[in-house]
Order: C-alpha cells, then sequence, then structure tokens
C-alpha cells in the first residue's frame, strides 16, 4: 500500500492525514485511522447532523437536498417499485425517509448521532441507534446516501447489511468519487475526502469488488450531477478561505462535462442487486 496524498480535516480538527492507495481495490484509505471518530463528527459544520441554515453553503446543501431527494426516490422505486419496505442507514436528521414514508413505504432508519437522532423524531421519525435495533428483520431496499465511506469496519458492515436484505433485494449506495475532475483539479483540498470522517475513497472498480465478495452485483450506476458544484464550493474555501462562487461553478460544470464522456462524476450512486443463494 503505497502513499497517495496529504490532506487535512480543513472543517473540524484541523489534524494531517494520508491517504494511502491500495493497488488491489483501486481505492484510498485514510490513515491514521482514529480511534474514536466521535469527536470529528462533533461541529456544527456538520451539516448532514444539524440541518443548520446560516451560511450561503448551508442553504445551497439545502437546495440541492431537495432536489436529491426526488431524485433519490425515483431511483428506489425504478430498482424496487412493488415491494415498500425501506432501511436507510446512516439517516441523519431523517428527511430521506420522511419523503419515503409519505409516498406509502415502510421505514426504519439507523442513526449513530444522538443529536441527529433528536432533530429526526422532531419530524416524527424514529431512528435506531444501530444495526443491532433490526437485526431480526429482512427488508427490499436497504439505502446508504453519503455513508459507507464512514463505516469503520467496511468489509464485516457489508455482510452485515446482505444478512439483512432478502434475497433478491436492492442495496442503493451514494459515495463520492475520487477518480473525477474536481477530485484531480482540488488535490489534497478536495472537500469529498473529509478525513477522518471518510475513512475509504471509492472507484467503480473497488465498489463492484467488494460487493461481489459478498455476493452481490452493481446493476446500475447514476451520476449525482450537483455533487460536483457543491463540493467545488467547499473545496474552494478550504483552498482560499473564501466562497468563489463563479470559479466554484466552474469547476462544477468542467467536471460534469469532462464526466458525460468519462461517466467520472464527482459522486456515484450504485444500485446493487443480492443474488440468489
Amino acid at each position: 500500500m503505497r502513499f497517495f496524498l496529504k490532506t487535512k480535516d480543513y472543517s473540524v480538527s484541523q489534524e494531517d492525514f494520508e491517504l494511502r492507495y491500495d493497488e488491489e481495490l483501486d481505492m484510498l484509505l485514510t490513515y491514521p485511522k482514529p480511534e474514536n471518530l466521535d469527536k470529528y463528527y462533533d461541529s456544527t459544520s456538520y451539516i448532514s447532523h444539524t440541518d443548520s441554515r446560516e451560511s450561503f453553503t448551508d442553504k445551497l446543501y439545502h437546495i440541492i437536498k431537495k432536489y436529491n431527494l426526488k431524485h433519490k426516490f425515483k431511483i428506489v422505486e425504478r430498482h424496487n417499485g412493488y415491494n415498500k419496505n425501506i432501511l436507510d442507514i446512516g439517516a441523519g436528521t431523517g428527511d430521506f425517509l420522511d419523503f419515503a414514508e409519505k409516498q406509502g413505504w415502510r421505514i426504519k432508519g439507523i442513526e449513530p448521532n444522538k443529536k441527529a437522532r433528536e432533530k429526526a423524531l422532531k419530524k416524527g421519525i424514529k431512528l435506531y441507534n444501530s444495526l443491532e435495533d433490526v437485526e431480526n428483520q429482512k427488508f427490499d431496499v436497504i439505502t446508504l446516501w453519503h455513508v459507507l465511506e464512514h463505516l469503520p469496519d467496511l468489509n464485516n458492515q457489508i455482510n452485515r447489511l446482505s444478512s439483512l436484505l432478502k434475497e433478491n433485494g436492492t442495496i442503493i449506495i451514494a459515495v463520492p468519487n475520487y477518480k473525477s475532475f474536481d477530485a484531480a483539479h482540488y488535490k489534497n483540498y478536495w472537500a469529498a475526502y473529509d478525513v477522518p470522517r471518510h475513512l475509504w475513497h471509492f472507484s467503480k472498480m473497488t465498489i463492484a469488488t467488494i460487493f461481489s465478495n459478498q455476493g452481490m452485483v452493481v446493476r446500475k450506476i447514476y451520476p449525482m450531477i450537483f455533487d460536483a458544484f457543491y463540493v467545488s464550493l467547499l473545496s474552494e474555501k478550504y483552498k482560499t478561505g473564501k466562497q468563489r462562487l463563479i470559479h466554484a461553478f466552474i469547476i462544477g460544470l468542467l467536471s460534469n462535462i469532462k464526466a458525460w464522456r468519462s461517466k467520472e462524476y464527482s459522486s456515484l450512486i450504485y444500485v446493487i442487486q443480492k443474488l440468489k443463494n
């Protein structure tokens, strides 16, 4: 495993980290992996746990989030429109499950962060603390929206997710793509590295390999167009200390234009099916 890039936690601790390249899996690993990750989430800047709307970036996040909720749900229904039993891992403050429930789905969600669970409860969404709370149940669909990169014991967690999925059931995940143009442009300032909260950094080959090892296959990949713009905006702030809106928009646009041919978008949604035994 060789050195790939040195970066830092720009949003919380300002600590330095390395990214190391795993050639076999075509994946980057955050090094060192802190023993106590909780303190790196304890920040008002970690918006998926706070629903903050204070800064321009916060407000932009919520605009994009509203669009993405509909986009994500269309993908869920396109690949599993008849069976409506869903588990959302890393549910944050519960907006996706709230949307799904209003569409007639039976919902359950996992969210380790207490503050986020409390905010979800105010929306009428009860979230569980861990997978142990739903171990004896089976689901038609399991979703992880920008969550897989946070899970400490990756292979074991994927195995547990598979055990919660019905035969022919579907796992749908969204993760950043370190092979995108915006990642190459911003290098160590690329906001989607988000070390050390993001422990793993995936390519298409990575996802296909780690899920095939658990008897699952990637059926479809979708782009997340708006992520390039949002990530570029954060990356500009990390790099220059300023919100360079026009420059961030240009880089986000360039990333999407180049990805139209390469298919290496800033973030990707993978639809993964569990095969029959």
